[in-house]
Parts: C-alpha cells; structure tokens; sequence
C-alpha cells in the first residue's frame, strides 16, 4: 500500500479538460476561505469494494480537507490487493473523498448522500461500479465514417444524479477511431445527451470540427435531441450520430472586474435559453495574457453569457455577471462583461454548555469539526440558469479553533444557513443575525430567508449549539395481520405552543424495513410524535423540512400530529430506547 501527496486533486494524467481546470481553481478559492490550522493530527482508513463486496485493487484515492487553500496539499493513497487504503497526518477536521479507477465510477445509491464528509478516524468504505458504456458511429450525411471527431456524452441534471465537483466529470469525451466509432465508458447510471462536434470552449484543444453547430444524436439538434438510458455495467450500442457539418457562428468578448480587482482569470459560460428548459451549455476560459474569449460552433438562437473570476491573488472575493444575448445569422463580437463582486457571510460559532447534571461529563462538539453552509432558495434562478455552477452554491466551510466562520463569493440570492456538526449530546438551538439599525434585536435566521445581493458584506451570523441533546430510538407496534408502507416516516413535532414557531425543534427520520427509527440531536422538551407513509408531498430531509418556505408544511404536520396525541418528553442528554408508537 502506498500514499503519495499531490498539490493539486487533478493529477498530471487525469484527462480533465482545460475549462474544468479552471473551474477546479475557482472551486479550491471559495472553499479556502474559512481555513484553520490545527495542531492534532489522525488518519482515515478505509476499503474500496465493487457492488458485490469484492476488493478492488490500484484504485486512487483522495482524501482533501473541506475548507482547504489552494496552497494546502491534499493527499493520495493506492489500495493494496485486499482494497484497503489509509492517509495519516490528517488534522481533527472534516474531509471529502473522490476514488478513481479506469472504467469505474462511484456506486449511486439513489439518495442525497452525495456531498459527505468524514472525519480524521472514520474507517470509510468506497463502493465503486463498472459504468456503463455508449457507443456508435458518427457519420456524414452520405454514410462515410468521420475519423477523429470529438463525441461528447452529458449526464442531465433531471436523472437524479448530484455532481460533486471536482470528484466528478461534467462531460465525458472521446474521439471517433479510423473507422469513425467511438466508444465512453465510465458513465454512472443516468440519462445522457450524446452529440458531435461544435466548439469546446478550448482553445487549447482545438480540433477541426469546433466550428460547426454540436449534432445530437441521432441527426438532430439539442430541442430535438435523443434522451438515452444509462444504466452502470451496461453497454448501450448504436447510438449514432449522421453528422449535419453546419457552420456556427462566433461569440467572443472580454470580461472584467467592476473593482480592478487583479485576476488570474475568468471562466465564461455560454448555456442556451429554450421553453422547455433544455439548456445546452459549453465552458471557456479567459486567462490574464489574452485578449478575451471566443465560443465557436454556436447555433442560432437566445443564451446566456456568464463571467466568472477565478483566483485573485490579493484575496478579492469571486465576481460574477450574467448577460443574455441573441445570435441570429451572424457572429456576436465585442461583448464586454464586467463582472460584480459577489456577497460573503461571516460569523461564529457558539457553544452553550448544560447545567442539567445528567449533560456532566459528556464529550463537546470538536469546533474545527463544524462545518457552515449557505443554502440558496431550491427555486432561485440561479440554479435554473446556472446548473453547471450547482457545485459553487453548496459549498461547506470548517469554523476555525476560536469558532470564527465565513464563506465568500455567494451568488445574489434567497439563502438560510445550515450548520453540521458530529456530537451526541448537543442540538442546534438558534441561527440569528443582528437586525439592521437602529432596531437592536435578533433575526431568526432559521425561520426566515436572509436575502443577499452582489458586494454584500454579511457579518454578525450567530450559530448557537447547546449542550443536552437527547436520543430517540423506536419500533413501530404492529397487531397480528398488518404491515408497514414500502416508505414511512417519523415526524417529531413542537407540543409546546411557544415552540411551534421553531424550525428547529421538528425532525423527521425514515423507519427502516423493520419498522424502527432513530433520531439524534433532539433538543430537550414536549413533542408529539406522527408516523406518516410517503406521499407525493412528503418531505423526508431535516433541511427541507425546516426550510422558511415549508411554514404551512409544518402547521398540518403539528394539528395531525395533536390530533394522533402521541405525546412524548424528552429530557436533556436523555437516551430514549425501545418507544413503541
């Protein structure tokens, strides 16, 4: 088994295009904004396996911490023949892993799981998966093979699929062989749009077909373009391309800073505006010694142009732009983007100690272990416009030693603020902010969106948790002859009237096949407690759940839930085990 250190989570080898680069440099930026050093060290063991449960040998795996700076190395290791891998001298933070092995890709479990982070002595085990394969044939009109096309295949955002980036590839591509097939493999269980040609964005990468208008299979353009079923281990054949070869027009310009700011470079993102939403998006770089930036093989029709700055060696917050334009039977030159600071969040965290006897004793909450999002409005049209940016909007960053928090370049927006932290006895007990002057009292920034425009500056956040968490674990009482739902949910919710306002006293957890249930980090006091079977409106996750938007959610929860009257108290640092309901 060996562990080897790189600078960089791309390896020399890793044929990860240009554009993404970049985008990966603007990814470490962000996320290194909230950066601690700390003194204690640990290791994260682990196993990397196949669907079966069998070793998977020489697979590379990359252990980074969430908040890391550029300059911060992340650390590799190899799996030996029994599939084990461990990377020592890590601090008491958190961490994100990626694994990579030719012609595998990460098993999809089909849940939200997909941002995880792991702590210095977790034992992780990584379950990876043959992917599926598409191939074809790309050809002229007359039926001639097309030798040396670039054939690019796309996982839509609508297959369930979450990309975590940079672990994960936004587009895979090869080029046709001598007899003008190509062949992608890798692919994770999805719906992909596959096409030929147009440009790339790269101008590093150029090849003879970028300026022509992208061809989808099979003939067609994107409004009209096949859908096609991926499934992992599987081969999908024949998914041809009869290339059209029609000539696209140019979109070119230059980005800027409104602030002079010194940049290290833009990324620029041309995506194309449709009625059904059935954006097409392509990625380019600017960087410091060019003149600006250039889209070929763009088709006719209504986009959107979005600047992004990428590294600023004086520490300037990201800035951004959006600008729609319309290309109709000439090039669009000349465009001038000029780029607005985005917003930042800072504040800290507090830890609030129990003075109840049965909390003496109880392991705190590591501070550095804290991590601090913001979560951006599900509807906002930044997703919508953005999709290839989704990654940029749920970043995490650690608190420092002294609890200190703070997260940069957050797009204009609706946000709420959700902290994660790994500690049995201690619960979430408020996120306030300081109203604006002269009022001198504290927003709920729990209960209400916090809405932020570029150049905000955002300080004062308040992430309180306090000691005395209790634990519940249950079973569902069964008579003779029933049985449970595919899919039931326990709801915990306020039985206190001067708590039914809190978001943060409901909770919400799966029952298992058995029919049991745990739930952690229950703030101490009167609940009702509500078994309910999945639904087309069922809200299954805690954030969703507490979202500002979901206040009537709640309201019918609490009146059936005071309705059912299955009343519970929970007492600080209580564990509560085998309540039947």
């Amino acid at each position: 088994m060996s562990t080897k250190k790189h600078k960089m989570i791309i390896g020399q080898n890793d044929p990860v295009r240009f554009c993404f680069y970049v985008l990966f440099l603007l990814y470490l930026f962000v996320a290194g904004s909230a950066f601690a050093q700390t003194s204690t060290s640990g290791s994260i063991k682990g196993r990397v396996v196949n669907e079966s449960g069998q070793p998977l040998p020489n697979v590379r795996v990359l252990v980074r911490a969430v908040g890391a700076p550029l300059t911060q190395e992340g650390a590799t290791a190899t799996t030996d023949r029994e599939g084990k891998f461990e990377v020592s001298g890590l601090e008491v933070r958190s961490y994100q892993i990626g694994a990579w092995l030719t012609a595998y890709t990460v098993f999809n479990t089909g849940n939200d799981s997909w941002q995880k982070y792991y702590r210095s002595g977790d034992f992780v085990t990584l379950v990876m998966t043959k992917g599926g394969v598409i191939t074809g044939a790309v050809t002229t009109q007359t039926g001639e093979p097309i030798v040396g096309i670039r054939v690019y295949a796309k996982l839509l955002p609508s297959s369930g699929n979450r990309l975590n980036f940079p672990f994960d590839r936004f587009v895979a591509e090869r080029f046709t062989d001598d007899r003008g097939i190509y062949r992608i493999y890798g692919l994770p269980t999805g719906t992909y749009l596959v096409w030929a040609g147009g440009g790339s964005g790269n101008i590093q990468q150029l090849d003879a077909f970028d300026a022509d208008v992208p061809t989808y299979a099979p003939a067609s353009t994107r409004d009209t373009a096949m859908e096609i079923a991926v499934r992992a281990g599987v081969e999908t054949n024949n998914v041809d391309i009869r290339y059209r070869g029609e000539e696209g027009r140019i979109v070119s310009g230059k980005a800027s800073r409104s602030d002079g700011a010194q940049q290290a470079g833009f990324g620029i993102s041309l995506t194309s505006i449709t009625k059904n939403n059935a954006n097409w998006t392509t990625l380019a770089t600017q960087t410091p010694d060019s003149k600006g930036f250039l889209f070929r093989g763009v088709d006719d029709g209504e986009y959107d142009v979005t600047a992004f700055s990428v590294l600023t060696p004086t520490g300037a917050d990201l800035a951004m732009i959006r600008k729609r334009i319309k290309v109709s039977g000439a090039d669009v030159t000349g465009l001038e983007l000029v780029a607005q600071p985005l917003a930042s969040v800072s504040g800290r965290v507090v830890l609030e100690e129990s003075k109840v006897p049965e909390c003496n004793g109880k392991p705190r909450p590591l501070i550095t272990e804290v991590l601090f999002s913001a979560a951006l409005e599900e509807n906002s049209s930044s997703l919508v416009f953005h999709p290839q940016l989704r990654w940029l909007m749920l970043l995490s960053a650690n608190a420092d030693a002294q609890g200190n928090v703070s997260l940069k370049s957050l797009m204009p927006g609706r946000y709420n603020f959700v902290p994660e932290f790994a500690a049995d006895y201690w619960y979430l007990q408020s996120v306030t902010l300081p109203a604006p002057a002269p009022a001198r009292n504290l927003i709920d920034a729990a209960r209400n969106w916090t809405t932020l425009k570029s150049g905000d500056r955002l300080t004062g956040l308040t992430i309180t948790l306090a000691q005395g968490a209790a634990t519940l674990r249950g079973q569902v009482a069964l008579k003779e002859g029933e049985t449970l739902p595919d899919k039931s949910f326990v709801y915990l919710v306020p039985a206190e009237r001067d708590k039914s306002d809190d978001v943060l006293r409901f909770f919400v957890a799966a029952l298992t096949s058995e029919g049991k249930v745990t739930l952690t980090s229950i703030a101490p006091g009167k609940y009702w407690v509500l078994l309910k079977p999945a639904s087309d409106d069922t809200i299954s996750s805690l954030s969703k759940l507490r979202s500002p938007d979901q206040a009537d959610l709640r309201t019918r929860l609490r009146r059936e839930a005071e309705a059912v009257k299955t009343e519970l108290e929970l007492k600080p640092c209580q564990n509560l085990t085998g309540f039947s309901f």
